[in-house]
């Protein structure tokens, strides 16, 4: 076979490839639903809910629920990752919990161990568009790659929901994957990673908590490298569980019975202090909610203790002290507390939310506008006839022209 034809045939399959694949993200997107999102309000109700309700303070677990190994043969990150190091790391950094999130993949490292939690980050939209899946039961292969609207990101987090125990929306602020407007309307999801070592999404978070949505925090390293110790016990979340059994964190976590942690790193700090400073972290000891006065204690002094509020209002701060207490105001829906300690280490705990009725933080989910999802792929039925008509008209004339001239020097010769 000539090169010239060689080279011809690739690119001729390489057309047919791009035009199916654009076919088929058009149908994806053509059949999208639409959503009818309601005007969500924030917390209200007579009732407080405290997530740290009978937390022990000698029961913290501490895990990281994204990092990635190595997978797909090496093209995703996380390529020069073996499960033994991701597990050796952590564990010689004192974590209970150590989740993989390989991307769309299921890590089975390590699933004899009562710890053991199945979790995979789906997603691969441009846009970092992605979710943390926790207690998994099988991967779904379905994204929207290109652009992804509220609209988009409801349908997939209410996908997810039918096949995962957990959903959190992974590093929100990265890349705009989720805007703040988007805040305002999503549902249906349990955590947010408003901590994490590449982005921290509080701002994110807050907007959540301002319009009525009862997410709480997760925050995790998101490493790529384990061998590099700046990417690596960074970030963490603290559990409050009597035990390391995976039912019993995978509730704590999704109760909002946990905290999200920030660890401050010194410049060139080795494998060996970093695990001496995850030794010596503070505990939180306690966190009280009596009447509408609520008390935070910790094992010492904070270099301050702020109490956060509807959209992220600072609503009052201590300095220089291991235990602080505010009293809610009748006009706050919810608070939740960020201590920074002398190091510049910093947690960020669950909300206090206002609740009514027997389940808080519980809004109407969107719904699915039926005649805007059907006028939407009835307009893109119409377009794609429309250009399959074009792409007939364009090839025929050519078929036809190639016959003719084949005919000719057939009877010339």
């Amino acid at each position: 076979m000539m090169p010239g034809r060689f080279f011809k045939i690739i690119f001729k399959l390489l057309g047919w490839l791009i035009l199916i694949l654009m076919v088929v993200f058009f149908v994806i997107y053509a059949i999208a639903p639409m959503y009818d999102f309601p005007e969500y309000k924030p917390f209200s109700g007579d009732k407080l809910y405290n997530p740290y309700r009978g937390m022990d303070s000698s029961s913290w677990k501490k895990g990281n629920f994204q990092v990635q190994s190595r997978a797909w043969l090496g093209i995703t990150n996380g390529r020069h990752n073996t499960n033994e190091a991701i597990h050796t790391v952590y564990r010689q950094l004192g974590y209970d919990i150590i989740v993989t999130s390989d991307y769309m993949k299921i890590n089975r490292f390590g699933q004899e161990l009562p710890q053991y939690i199945a979790t995979y980050e789906h997603g691969y939209s441009i846009r970092k568009t992605h979710q943390v899946c926790i207690g998994t039961h099988g991967i779904n292969w379905i994204d929207y790659p290109l652009y992804q609207n509220a609209h988009h990101k409801q349908h997939m987090i209410n996908m997810l929901r039918e096949n995962n125990e957990i959903i959190a929306l992974a590093h929100p602020d990265l890349r705009d994957g989720y805007l703040l407007e988007d805040m305002k309307k999503l549902t249906n999801y349990d955590l947010m990673e408003a901590l994490s070592q590449v982005r921290s999404s509080i701002d994110h978070w807050d907007m959540a908590l301002s319009h009525g949505h009862a997410a709480f925090i997760l925050g995790n390293d998101d490493a790529h490298d384990v061998f590099n110790p700046e990417e690596v016990g960074r970030v963490c979340t603290f559990i409050n569980s009597r035990s390391i059994d995976a039912d019993q964190i995978k509730r704590n976590l999704k109760a909002g019975n946990a905290f999200g942690a920030r660890v401050a790193m010194q410049p060139g700090e080795d494998f060996v202090e970093k695990a001496i400073v995850h030794q010596n972290l503070p505990i939180l000891k306690s966190v009280d909610l009596i009447g509408d006065t609520l008390t935070v204690t910790l094992s010492e002094p904070a270099a301050l203790i702020a109490f956060v509020g509807q959209s992220g209002t600072l609503r009052r701060t201590f300095s220089d002290t291991p235990g602080a207490t505010y009293i809610i105001r009748p006009d706050d829906t919810y608070i939740r507390t960020e201590v920074t300690f002398a190091d510049g280490t910093m947690y960020f705990l669950n909300p206090v939310i206002r609740y009514s009725g027997l389940i808080p933080g519980q809004q109407p989910p969107a719904t699915i506008n039926w005649v805007k999802t059907w006028v939407q792929r009835g307009v893109a039925l119409v377009i794609f006839i429309v250009l399959l008509l074009i792409v007939i008209r364009i090839i025929r004339p050519r078929s036809r022209k190639g016959r003719i001239s084949r005919r000719t020097y057939y009877y010339q010769s």
